[in-house]
């Protein structure tokens, strides 16, 4: 387990000798979710922000927050990134965006359409001009793997929105403000996570699985914190950036949490894939991989990039899939995890 993760994971020491976060104004749109959470604690525990803004639409959940850190570099600002005067006035001499607001439920976002594009397509929007607006220095949206080849409609908001940050440097231009996107897939331990599911199951000693043949990528809260701060130093505006991350059986994800119940397969669900993709066929043809992650680099290069990164071409036809995947979780591996 531990040799899996030292491939993978960026390295703690080595973000706490940098000092990049230090003394900057930082948002974070949804900032109250997991990421959010885990984002304030370990940039708050490894640099020396001047302060951060966690800007979300829930009062309780933000007093909650403001209970549980207790730390005066923090500002809590109600507001909706639908609210696009409200995100204008929260980015006033602010640094860093960090954009992880969404609707993520898939059948959330299928019941309710339009309010998913007004979230996760318009917010975006709103994050590329308000940022724009104010001058700020970078903004790195949070992004899945649902957004590559969308099935469902979260997937497409999410495609969507990458495009927008993504092209959102064009609208910035000369100024200073650059655009980037993080893609990642399952988060472990985050809100809507099947592993409670599966303790829940537990209880009853039957286990639900749609597809024995599905396979999924798995990434820690603090894997995703250190990624996207990795990003935010070696950002130069357009790219995605996807970690190295491991593959697992949601079979074998089963056996860890509730060896003794049984399964019952229950079938694909609408809008679920049997596997998930980070990078295609297509993006790998301008993917370059570094020693710990992948950058997608902008393919329209319409703003200037006066530092050229050097890493690793990637050969005709690479896909990153998570049924394709080289570092796999077993179930020893998946026990000292959910356990």
């Amino acid at each position: 387990m531990d040799s899996i993760y030292t491939k993978i994971i960026i390295s703690k020491a080595n973000c706490m000798m940098m000092s990049f976060l230090d003394d900057k104004n930082i948002l974070i749109t949804g900032g109250t979710g997991s990421f959010g959470k885990m984002f304030t604690k370990i940039v708050l525990e490894e640099y020396n922000p001047k302060s951060i803004r966690i800007f979300s639409r829930g009062e309780f959940l933000q007093w909650g927050m403001q209970k549980e850190f207790q730390d005066e570099r923090l500002r809590f600002f109600i507001g909706d990134v639908r609210d696009r005067s409200r995100l204008s006035r929260a980015m006033n001499d602010v640094d860093i965006v960090i954009h992880a607001a969404a609707l993520k439920q898939v059948p959330a976002c299928e019941y309710n359409p339009i309010e998913a594009v007004r979230t996760n397509i318009d917010g975006a929007s709103n994050i590329v001009n308000a940022a724009i607006d104010n001058e700020v220095k970078k903004v790195v949206a949070l992004s899945t793997d649902k957004a590559v080849h969308p099935v469902n409609l979260y997937g497409a908001t999410k495609m969507t929105a990458e495009k927008l940050i993504v092209q959102g440097n064009a609208y910035s231009g000369d100024r200073e403000t650059r655009f980037a996107c993080v893609r990642y897939g399952n988060v472990i331990g985050s809100r809507g996570s099947v592993i409670p599911l599966f303790k829940e199951q537990r209880k009853t000693g039957t286990i639900t699985i749609t597809d024995e043949r599905m396979t999924r990528f798995w990434i820690t809260l603090e894997q995703g914190v250190h990624l996207v701060t990795k990003c935010i130093e070696e950002m130069h505006g357009g790219e995605i950036f996807i970690p190295k991350i491991p593959s697992m059986k949601i079979t074998d994800l089963a056996e860890a949490i509730a060896p003794e119940c049984k399964i019952n397969y229950i079938g694909i669900r609408p809008g679920e894939k049997l596997h998930e993709i980070l990078i295609t066929e297509d993006e790998a043809r301008h993917t370059l991989e570094m020693d710990d992650y992948y950058v997608i680099e902008p393919e329209i290069k319409f703003w200037k990039n006066n530092q050229p990164r050097i890493g690793k071409q990637m050969p005709e036809g690479f896909r990153y899939a998570s049924n394709t995947n080289e570092i796999w979780l077993d179930i020893e591996n998946l026990i000292s995890i959910v356990n």
